[in-house]
């Protein structure tokens, strides 16, 4: 008996679904949006997180210690280093082979290798590159550096210069950006996701209207509560399944024509993201689709059919 009323009753939800096609195709259309802001906001969280962390690579500090600084002095400077606790890796580049990067970078730049060749000594210092484990603890790391220099008192400091502030104008402006998208982007979904509800909504409460006949009819039978109601749910679920298949057919569309431009600007392959992880993106827009329906099928029942 049991599974009798649940098949009559996920039957007559397709039916409804399907006769009422022009207000389901308006809940269907707002729900297609509200999942798109959605998922445009995990994708962009993801290919802005693949550029900062491209960026976490590239961004280190660099202490160049003085010219009159002994290797000894500067590996003692990078031992202490490596003990702090926010340093994930420190490099050493030596005095020479600093000149040889330094006329690398500069082989077309005959006039800067003329004045070089003409000192009778190596001009550079040694170098630190140093990586923080996050971007977050490069500012107190460059504490430890300026309390080093600060603690050479009149003596020559091993440390000639950092640049670590250089590179912080660069990351605090990203991370502001990551952080005004994420921002705009959770603002958007909230707003559609209540636009979204309200739709649909008023379509589960217009299918009500168009079928009072039938569930009057129901009653009369004596059919119970969760019978009158069953289908209904039923619509909203289908409306959730409908709109995430859109959704997912909708950005493969969009991701295969801006891929080749997301990948010269951002060196991120985005659409094989998308396809390799489609199926968890599937069964989470339709979560999130089926918990929209079933919510707005349960207020307007609720509120106008008062079972």
């Amino acid at each position: 008996m049991l599974l009798t009323n649940l098949k009559r009753i996920i039957k007559t939800g397709f039916v409804n679904f399907c006769r009422n096609s022009l207000v389901s195709f308006s809940a269907i259309f707002v729900m297609v949006a509200t999942l798109s802001v959605i998922l445009a906001l995990v994708l962009s969280n993801v290919l802005l997180k693949g550029a900062l962390e491209q960026i976490k690579n590239k961004i280190d500090i660099n202490v160049y210690a003085s010219v009159e600084a002994s290797p000894e002095e500067v590996f003692v400077l990078r031992d202490s280093l490596e003990l702090l606790a926010e340093v994930s890796d420190v490099e050493y580049v030596s005095r020479e082979q600093a000149l040889v990067n330094f006329k690398e970078r500069h082989r077309d730049d005959n006039l800067t290798l003329q004045a070089l060749e003409e000192l009778e000594d190596n001009p550079l210092g040694a170098i630190l590159n140093i990586k923080a484990k996050e971007i977050s603890q490069y500012a107190g790391i460059a504490a430890f550096l300026e309390a080093e220099i600060a603690l050479s008192g009149g003596k020559v400091s091993v440390i000639e210069k950092v640049n670590y502030y250089n590179n912080k104008i660069a990351i605090d402006k990203l991370n502001k950006i990551i952080g005004a998208v994420e921002s705009f982007g959770f603002a958007m979904a909230i707003i559609l996701i209540i636009i979204s509800v309200m739709v649909t909504f008023n379509t589960i409460r217009l299918t009500i209207f168009i079928s009072r006949k039938e569930i009057g009819v129901m009653r009369l039978v004596g059919a119970n509560n969760n019978f009158i109601q069953g289908p209904f749910l039923v619509e909203g679920v289908l409306y959730g399944f409908a709109s995430t298949l859109l959704t997912i057919f909708l950005f493969y569309a969009i991701l295969f024509w801006l891929n080749p431009f997301i990948e010269n600007v951002f060196f991120l392959d985005l659409l094989s993201y998308f396809v390799k992880n489609i199926f968890s993106i599937f069964f989470a827009l339709l979560g999130v689709g089926s918990i929209l329906g079933i919510t707005s099928s349960i207020f307007a029942i609720r509120t106008y059919l008062k079972v």
